[in-house]
């Protein structure tokens, strides 16, 4: 009997937590039109790997929807160096701080919040999976997702989960609340694309003779973008790095070959630049994968507006991560050297 791992299971049942994702916001939508209200001067996103690469793509979601400023950092950033945190050098109450951490209990993150608190910067946010957790108890409000759980170190699930939350909010406090019924078909979409394209990530994880990967992605991609180059680098151990569509000319394609995959997470407002970097790159020999609404190796086909549509680049990718790793006769649940929670002394 063929095992079945974790990463599989939570990699083809993540649609589930999705739909979780939504029904918390909207459980909390009260508190957080209420928390939006508040005239903050900047909004602050935090997280740690997988969170992080999150965290800068949901800032720039963010700043885009409601044209409020917001950046991402590590949480390790702001444990560390406090006043990187600083608008005009005084946080003045003016800041709403979003801690994003899967178990809710990572220490960088805890840490950070800490020292956020202690600069008496404005209020906080936490979005996780798992409840009874010190940043949810540190929190003014937390969101908990719990369909998002995960057994495996790298994730999948979990990420995409908190990922369709942070559209969410981004929606509410950008006063677009008749946005967020479009939301609820993401779900069957993603669902949709995971059946339809499992054999092209089985296919592309499979082929060995790739021995780099290369994922682009601009604006709210690139944090995606991270996430899926993390996604293959945990789970099979290859050489792999995001880069900004553009920057990738700059240098990076130095490094192509015929060995080399690249994977373009393409807009719609950009798409003829884009595409020109893929063709490039294909021209020196790369191997060439491009995901879009439309007209691409990996079609959406969703309708819905580009902001919106976020999450459905991962699925697929995440996929492709794990047939790399069975590939390579690794364990996929449980890469090399990792842990699900990173604690400190």
């Amino acid at each position: 009997m063929e095992h079945v791992y974790h990463t599989h299971t939570e990699t083809f049942s993540q649609t589930e937590a999705w739909i979780d994702a939504l029904e918390v916001v909207e459980a909390n939508r009260t508190a957080l039109e209420a928390l939006f209200r508040k005239d903050f001067s900047q909004v602050l996103l935090i997280g740690c790997g997988s969170t992080y690469y999150l965290a800068l793509s949901a800032a720039v979601l963010f700043q885009d929807i409601t044209a409020r400023f917001a950046r991402a950092i590590p949480a390790g950033e702001l444990w560390m160096n406090p006043n990187f945190a600083t608008l005009n050098g005084n946080l003045r109450h003016k800041t709403l701080l979003i801690a994003i951490s899967r178990s809710g209990s990572t220490t960088e993150t805890v840490r950070a919040v800490e020292a956020f608190k202690a600069l008496n910067g404005g209020a906080v946010l936490t979005l996780t999976n798992y409840p009874g957790q010190p940043l949810v108890q540190m929190a003014d409000l937390a969101l908990v997702i719990e369909k998002g759980k995960e057994q495996s170190v790298a994730q999948t699930r979990s990420f995409a989960s908190i990922y369709v939350a942070t559209t969410a909010l981004a929606l509410i406090a950008g006063n677009h609340q008749a946005q967020l019924s479009e939301l609820r078909r993401l779900p069957e979409l993603g669902k949709r694309l995971l059946m339809e394209y499992e054999s092209l990530a089985q296919d592309w994880g499979e082929n060995l003779g790739l021995d780099r990967f290369y994922f682009l992605g601009s604006g709210l991609r690139y944090g995606l973008a991270c996430e899926a180059s993390l996604k293959m680098k945990e789970m099979s151990l290859t050489h792999t790095e995001p880069f900004h569509f553009l920057e990738f000319r700059h240098g990076p394609k130095s490094m192509v070959t015929d060995t080399t995959a690249i994977v373009g997470l393409l807009s719609d407002s950009n798409r003829a630049l884009e595409q020109r970097v893929l063709d490039e790159a294909e021209g020196l020999g790369a191997k060439v994968l491009g995901l879009a609404e439309r007209d691409a190796s990996i079609s959406f086909d969703s309708g819905l507006p580009e902001t919106l549509r976020g999450v459905l680049y991962l699925p697929v990718l995440q996929a492709m991560a794990y047939y790399r790793s069975l590939a390579k006769g690794l364990n996929p649940d449980q890469p090399r050297n990792l842990t699900a929670v990173v604690t400190l002394d």
